[in-house]
Parts: C-alpha cells; structure tokens; sequence
C-alpha cells in the first residue's frame, strides 16, 4: 500500500469518522466484534487496543478509497483514532482511485 504513489492531501476528520460506529476491531480471540467508538469512550476496558491506537504513527497518511458516496479507510483506522483522541480536526490522507486496487493486491 504505502509504496503506491499518490498525492497527501489534507481532510476533515469528520468525513472519516462513521468508521468509528463499524466493528472493525476485535478482542477476546474474536473478530470484528469492537467499535473503534467503544475504544475511544472507554479506553480502560479496551487498554491493548487503546494502547495500539496511542503508539500509531501520524507522521504517516490515512489511505481512503471512495466507495459508494463516501471514504473508506484502506489503512489508517488507529491513526485516525488517535487524530481524533488528540483533537486534530484535520488529518493527511491519500486517496486511492478503484482502478489501483489491484496494484496493492499484488
């Protein structure tokens, strides 16, 4: 993914965080069953993926993809998290047009 070459572009964290409402995490050996939301909220009942979250590096850009009206994340999910932990309102992002998808797959 991050070999792709495509332009960092700043965004609102705002048009990122529906991501927050969708159970892309997991613990307790079972998958995608943690909202990034429950994290944020309770961070003590969550400290592993808290502590995942607070030791991502935002040094590095949020990779989007548009998908039916709206920005996917493709990578970044914890950085956006601490983005939004921390209070930044805007984050780098690059967005990834469909057609390099099978770039990344390779």
């Amino acid at each position: 993914m991050w070999a792709l070459d495509v332009p960092v572009e700043e965004m609102s964290t705002t048009e990122l965080e529906w991501h927050f409402d969708i159970p892309f995490l997991w613990e307790n050996g079972d998958v995608y069953n943690l909202t990034s939301r429950e994290v944020i909220v309770k961070p003590h009942e969550h400290k592993e993926e808290f502590e995942r979250t607070m030791r991502s590096d935002l040094s590095y850009p949020i990779d989007i993809m548009e998908n039916k009206g709206r920005w996917l994340i493709l990578d970044g999910l914890h950085r956006l998290m601490k983005a939004s932990i921390t209070g930044l309102e805007r984050v780098q992002v690059r967005k990834v047009s469909r057609e390099r998808i099978p770039e990344i797959l390779k």
